[in-house]
């Protein structure tokens, strides 16, 4: 039977002693700590309490504090070339480097699969915090999932951080860094209202995705707002992705759907939808007006270019690696457990050249 940890004693715990102070098995153990497999609320706190009094990390290698070793935050995303998250790995690593702080960047392929296996193999090479960007499916396990990332690296000395994502619920060791999503398309739609455009064509993205959900609902609420009738006929979903601005524009030019403006749900969608307009002979913003939603780079290249709604992305990554630094600099006062907060900064309309009230007002 292994000894238990005392004050002052320096040695490592091993799994064998967390064992032996929840008062359950090795297996047990492994098995909460894994995040793999299900366990009960009441083992799962008994093993993360035994843990955290211990200090225990899986490996010698793994401890995010181990003396001399320089602290590392996995940026985990959908894809390296999406421009908008890009951005927020980009002011994670810029914040990162200031501190003297490694990046490492993973991508998912949107995969929740993929991300589990992501999250497991960067919480054993023991890195100080798990950056995770980008929207998340609005199914059941998201908050099962998500919970048990955080408390298998608060486990292990690390700590989660949730970028453009929804919060989650309970006593759950983790920090959300959002934006105003819902916001900025209600002040997208409104904008495109107060012009005078009604038969508006909203492109607001993947059905399932929280961040498309956000923008819809922000631009239903513009509609009910200026008591103007929202027709769901007029949403299309798709990806966010060029193609789908394009597809989605010649399939409501084909089957005759009066539109005036077009609210895509992202700069890049928007740039599809410009070009299916051209090709159909149709001028922006003369004929139909054009808005995006992100403000990447794109958008001040387009021809004309284009009015977005801009979302502090870089910003974002520096929210999120400030709070997994103050996080780890908490010590033990981070080990009492809980929400690590949740901060969420303004988006706003950034006005250019793709807007004008209709030809044949509504």
């Amino acid at each position: 039977m292994s000894q238990r940890k005392i004050p002052g004693d320096t040695s490592r715990a091993t799994i064998r002693d967390v064992a032996d102070r929840a008062g359950v098995s090795v297996a047990s153990v492994s098995r909460v700590l894994s995040g793999n497999h299900p366990a009960s609320d009441d083992l799962r706190r008994r093993v993360l309490k035994a843990a955290r009094e211990l200090d225990y990390a899986p490996n010698s290698h793994t401890r995010p504090s181990a003396g001399g070793r320089t602290p590392t935050v996995a940026v985990l995303l959908d894809a390296i070339t999406g421009a908008a998250f890009a951005h927020v790995a980009k002011g994670v690593e810029g914040a990162a480097a200031l501190r003297g702080w490694l990046s490492l960047v993973g991508t998912t392929g949107g995969s929740p699969e993929r991300e589990l296996a992501l999250v497991e193999l960067v919480r054993q090479q023991g890195v100080a915090a798990v950056v995770l960007l980008g929207g998340a499916y609005d199914v059941d396990a998201y908050q099962e999932r998500m919970a048990r990332f955080a408390r298998t690296l608060d486990a292990a000395g690390s700590h989660l951080v949730l970028v453009g994502r929804p919060p989650l619920t309970g006593d759950v060791p983790v920090t959300t860094v959002d934006y105003d999503n819902d916001g900025g398309a209600y002040a997208m739609a409104n904008h495109l209202l107060s012009a005078g455009h009604r038969r508006i064509l909203v492109l607001p993205g993947p059905a399932e995705l929280t961040t498309a959900q956000g923008r819809l609902n922000g631009a239903r609420r513009a509609f009910a707002t200026y008591g103007a009738p929202f027709e769901a006929a007029m949403v299309r979903h798709g990806p966010y992705d060029y193609e789908h601005g394009s597809r989605a524009v010649q399939d409501a030019l084909h089957r005759g759907t009066e539109f005036t403006a077009v609210l895509a749900g992202t700069d890049v969608v928007a740039a599809g939808a410009m070009q299916a307009l051209r090709e159909a002979g149709l001028r922006v913003p003369e004929d139909v007006s054009v808005v995006g939603y992100d403000d990447i780079p794109l958008a001040s290249q387009l021809t004309p270019q284009l009015t977005t709604v801009h979302v502090p992305y870089e910003e974002m990554g520096h929210v999120a690696l400030r709070a997994a630094a103050d996080w780890r600099r908490g010590g033990d006062a981070r080990r009492s457990g809980g929400d690590g907060g949740r901060q969420v900064l303004g988006t706003h309309v950034v006005v250019r050249q793709s807007v004008r009230p209709p030809a044949r007002p509504a």
